[in-house]
């Protein structure tokens, strides 16, 4: 990672801190119980935070043979969306597809919405993991397609679960919550 690219990390670490990590008492969509809650869509549905994570991640995924990026519907979409785009800027195409916790039952039927290339390798996405439990559901998805996952990202790895993921998959963080500290810290 070059300095420049650093730096884009750094100020992403700065809108997140700023517009999505907020502390009080919550339950998280694994069921558990915590003291933080990071809302990823409050930075990634910022003009400035989708670029600098379309660009983190263009640059993860640029020299590599992967073909799309998805993630679970709704905290993947801004992200992949801005991925696709910085994409198409930077003159190596990656499409982007979402996938639904559950197969629509009108129109198509599609759980998984855009363009998964059938039997072609992808990376999945999504703005917080804890459990695992919604990123692990998008990549049984895809793999039931056909697809291999080539490499798993989270923009917040909350670090309260999900070896097999850590273990199983080329997985990273953008940013790593250090429990003892109560810090967000970049991981890249």
């Amino acid at each position: 990672m070059d300095a420049s690219q650093k730096d884009e990390v750094q100020r992403l670490l700065e809108i997140v801190k700023k517009e999505s990590f907020i502390t009080g008492d919550f339950v998280l969509s694994s069921g558990a119980k915590s003291t933080y809650y990071f809302d990823g869509k409050m930075t990634s549905l910022t003009p400035e935070g989708a670029y600098l994570l379309g660009k983190i991640l263009f640059n993860l995924l640029k020299d590599t043979d992967i073909q799309a990026i998805g993630g679970p519907t709704i905290g993947a979409d801004p992200i992949v969306a801005a991925v696709a785009v910085i994409s198409y800027l930077e003159g190596k195409s990656i499409p982007a597809f979402l996938v639904r916790g559950e197969q629509k039952e009108h129109g198509t039927q599609k759980r998984i919405e855009g363009h998964l290339p059938r039997g072609g390798k992808v990376a999945i996405v999504d703005d917080a993991m804890t459990k695992g439990g919604s990123l692990r559901g998008a990549i049984e998805a895809v793999e039931a397609e056909g697809c291999t996952v080539a490499k798993v990202i989270a923009m917040v790895d909350r670090r309260e679960g999900a070896e097999d993921l850590r273990q199983n998959y080329d997985f990273v963080a953008i940013f790593s919550y250090d429990a003892s500290s109560g810090e967000l810290l970049p991981s890249l």
